[in-house]
């Protein structure tokens, strides 16, 4: 595990299956069009229950940058925030990433959130760079938890080596702030 403290708050990087953590929230990263899909998206209907799904279809779409929130059904944790961030090959990744990351944070203290978990948004199908990404959401993140918050503790949720990585350096590094 690697943390960094913000004031009396605290960014980690862990492993796991962000389905099955123990948060106030955890953020997926959904389409326009919110349907839950394959893989994370799958497992958060299959484990949570279609109510999740329901609650995606009555909203209806979400622009990139966007969030929104859902119960998390009978998964662990109590929400889930979806957004929609970037697709790589985009123009403006940095900037559709820092915002889809900040508007995650704002449902989060809409919510009175605590605890969220925050995976490496865009960074499978999508193909947003694993450097950028790890840059541009430690970044968004350690700036939110200087201002006023609820949050008290943000985990970045890496399933694999291969993610932990470029999180591991930014985190280690100190905040550099993102450009693309």
């Amino acid at each position: 595990m690697v943390e960094r403290k913000i004031g009396e708050r605290t960014m980690r990087l862990v492993r796991g299956d962000i389905t099955a953590m123990e948060v106030d929230a955890f953020v997926y990263d959904i389409t326009a069009d919110l349907k839950l899909g394959s893989g994370y998206g799958g497992a958060i209907q299959q484990r949570g229950g279609i109510a999740i799904q329901k609650e995606l279809d009555a909203i209806g779409k979400l622009p990139v940058g966007e969030a929104a929130v859902t119960s998390a059904g009978k998964l662990k944790a109590g929400l889930i925030i979806h957004v929609n961030g970037p697709k790589f090959h985009e123009e403006d990744v940095a900037e559709k990433l820092r915002r889809a990351t900040q508007a995650a944070l704002c449902r989060a203290d809409e919510k009175g959130v605590t605890k969220l978990a925050l995976p490496p948004i865009g960074t499978g199908l999508y193909q947003v760079p694993l450097d950028l990404c790890a840059r541009v959401m430690v970044d968004a993140v350690a700036l939110h938890l200087q201002g006023e918050t609820s949050l008290r503790e943000v985990l970045f949720v890496a399933l694999d080596s291969r993610e932990f990585g470029p999180f591991k350096a930014v985190i280690e590094g100190g905040v550099k702030h993102a450009t693309a």
